[in-house]
């Protein structure tokens, strides 16, 4: 096997230089020549080391991800956007799972990435100005998803318009009486996608109650961590209230999963006696028959992908979000309600 490029590049009819090039992957080789490098390269076996990619482009292939959650259906789905994408341009990436409030302490304490990757993609965490100083400090591309930061390319969606929408449609059904589930307070890691949703509901609820004279039920708001253990729990309690909802918004699909379970565990038809409501369109909604605000979960990852691409290709940061469209997706767990 030859040990230089130059057999390679006598093949191929081009400089040395040419062939480092095509077989890094650096831009401004055209892609017939580089086809044809590739092919002299496979034919003589042979492979440029990655060890010497890096020390000559100053890149490793790599970009770190920071995830809340790894276990979590949405972070799984973003984690396999962003991947394809990637994978794609012979990127790989390098998860950091936070997990909980001492992880996210101890990561940033170390900042384990550090000359380890080309870009930094940060997931629905929203940042303290030292972290991000710490990050932006690592003089490598930031992007996030679900959260906007100075000095980063950020995609997401627009929260509080979907869970608007969501409302208003169970509104527009004739339900008066409508129940949230959101995250346990206080909000772990900071999140404010849930407080978004939340506002939403509050603006929607309040004005129903403004418009029949009555004053909000602080009740008809409780938390359910945005699993399918605690949306259970969740639906549990609202059904022990003295006059129970007639639907229930659910701030993710896994709550609302919660929620059909406990309602069909105690003998209630959905939807005859309690309209259910997610937010997600989670790969087992459709299954369920869950009527649900669609959110591209993996597209959101996908393009996230392609703007740390644009970064490493330019170094231009965006300076607007790319805000992705929601819908509302109707099945059969919504419904008018009927007369008690």
């Amino acid at each position: 096997m030859p040990d230089k490029l130059d057999d390679v590049a006598r093949l191929a009819g081009v400089s040395a230089a040419t062939v480092s090039r095509a077989l890094r992957g650096v831009p401004g080789v055209a892609e017939r020549t580089r086809t044809r490098v590739l092919a002299a390269a496979a034919e003589l076996g042979y492979a440029i080391s990655p060890a010497a990619s890096s020390l000559a482009t100053g890149r490793t292939g790599t970009v770190g991800v920071i995830v809340p959650y790894v276990d979590r259906w949405y972070f799984a789905r973003l984690i396999a956007g962003v991947e394809r994408v990637l994978r794609e341009a012979g990127i790989s990436l390098l998860l950091y799972n936070l997990g909980d409030d001492t992880g996210r302490a101890r990561f940033f304490a170390g900042l384990p990435l550090r000359r380890r990757v080309d870009a930094v993609l940060v997931l629905s965490l929203p940042l303290s100005a030292i972290e991000r100083e710490l990050l932006l400090g690592l003089d490598v591309p930031l992007v996030t998803i679900g959260t906007e930061e100075p000095g980063a390319d950020s995609v997401g969606i627009d929260d509080h318009g979907a869970a608007v929408t969501a409302m208003r449609h169970l509104v527009q059904l004739g339900h008066r009486e409508i129940a949230f589930i959101g995250e346990d307070a206080p909000v772990p890691l900071g999140f404010t996608t849930p407080l978004r949703r939340l506002a939403a509901y509050r603006e929607i609820s309040h004005a129903v109650c403004r418009e029949d004279g009555r004053a909000p039920d602080a009740a008809f708001e409780t938390g359910g961590g945005f699993t399918v253990a605690g949306g259970e729990r969740a639906m549990g309690a609202l059904l022990g209230l003295p006059r129970r909802p007639t639907a229930v918004f659910a701030a993710s699909d896994e709550m609302a999963f919660g929620a059909l379970r406990a309602l069909r565990r105690t003998g209630l038809r959905v939807p005859d006696d309690v309209s259910v409501l997610g937010f997600d369109d989670h790969d087992l909604a459709e299954l369920l028959d869950l009527s649900t605000v669609a959110q591209p979960v993996a597209e959101l990852g996908a393009r996230a992908g392609e703007r740390i691409l644009a970064r490493l290709s330019d170094g231009k940061i965006l300076t607007s979000p790319a805000i992705l469209r929601t819908r509302l997706v109707l099945r059969g767990s919504t419904a008018p309600p009927t007369t008690r």
